[in-house]
């Protein structure tokens, strides 16, 4: 396994980062294809063997089961200062606004849940899930500060943001003192490259790191058009991302193959190797153990220029999907579809 600095941090994570939105309970979320925690323990712990050291988590993921399962895995089978550990907060929800819970409590009790369930006294990287348009800016920068200082934060991540709202925040941090956002978490793939416009340029001029989700479309880039899987089949959300452009970016997919199939390789491999040319670590979900496997392969691939330009070619300019479509401005003072998890925050309250 390769590793990097993590923007300006002084964190040192794999090239590959396990990404933790398949772990949990299937009947406590949104999702119906995690797994339970015996297979959450089988992958974090093939993970870890295999060099990984970075992982992804959020409070939001199966009502925080995937913390829970996640947590205690690496309780058993890593030393805490071998492993780098992600978590994320979501934004206020209508009840806590209508309750007039700020911006900095709201903070103040995810940070306090998430550790619970981590069973851990702080996170190496705390990270904004996706900008709350009913909380004014200083109150998640102020709140953010009061967790790192609190030594239950190293340092603050941001995602599902734009260019302009990244720099917004780290302006304000930079004139307040308040942490500066060191990494990025946004849709990146092969064929959703919509960040390379403005999100790339700004972070390789600021050295914030870049860890991309959905590194293979939901698993999109690692079968041929026409295959499927559980998770292709039962995940509604991804084929709101993905259905509209599936025409066009079924060039781009038969493209992987064909790479795949000359270097005899998996398309895995070839999907995440030119994720790596573009980003620090890129976060891939794993369900299965030989997900492990090729993501971990791919951090020692190296595809040729040539390569690079027959799979980018075929690209073409997408709409914003997703997250960031959903969460706008016109969304203001609704229940947000992703909010529906953070139920768990009044349960455990009680």
């Amino acid at each position: 396994m390769k590793y990097a600095k993590l923007g300006t941090s002084d964190l040192t994570v794999s090239r590959i980062c396990l990404g933790c939105m398949g772990f949990g309970d299937p009947t406590a979320g949104q999702h119906t294809w995690t797994v339970g925690e015996d297979a959450t323990r089988t992958i974090v712990k093939q993970a870890l063997d295999a060099g990984i050291n970075f992982f992804d988590t959020a409070i939001a993921y199966q009502s925080g089961t995937s913390e829970q399962y996640v947590g205690r895995a690496l309780r058993d089978f890593a030393r805490r200062e071998g492993v780098v550990v992600a978590t994320k907060f979501l934004p206020r929800t209508a009840a806590e606004i209508d309750e007039g819970v700020s911006g900095q409590q709201h903070i103040a009790n995810s940070i306090d849940a998430s550790l619970s369930h981590l069973g851990l006294d702080f996170v190496d990287l705390y990270i904004y899930h996706m900008w709350d348009y009913n909380t004014p800016l200083r109150d998640i920068m102020e709140g953010l500060a009061q967790v790192v200082r609190a030594g239950k934060a190293r340092y603050v991540g941001i995602a599902n943001v734009y260019a302009w709202q990244l720099q917004k925040a780290n302006d304000l941090a930079e004139r307040e003192g308040f942490p500066k956002f060191v990494s990025v978490q946004n849709h990146m793939n092969l064929i959703f490259r919509e960040d390379e416009r403005e999100m790339l340029p700004c972070c390789a001029e600021e050295g914030i790191a870049l860890t991309p989700y959905s590194a293979l479309a939901s698993g999109r880039l690692a079968r041929r058009p026409g295959e499927t899987s559980k998770r292709l089949a039962e995940d509604s959300y991804a084929k709101f991302k993905y259905d509209a452009t599936a025409e066009a970016d079924a060039l781009i997919i038969e493209r992987v193959a064909k790479v795949a199939e000359s270097r005899g390789i998996s398309m895995t491999e070839v999907s995440l190797a030119w994720l790596l040319t573009k980003v620090t670590s890129p976060i891939v979900g794993a369900t299965k153990q030989h997900h492990v496997d090729g993501a971990v392969a791919a951090a020692e691939l190296e595809l040729s220029a040539e390569e690079i330009a027959y799979l980018e070619e075929a690209y073409v300019p997408h709409a914003i999907v997703g997250v960031m479509a959903q969460n706008k401005p016109a969304d203001a003072g609704k229940e947000h579809v992703w909010l529906s998890n953070a139920k768990y925050l009044k349960d455990e309250q009680k």
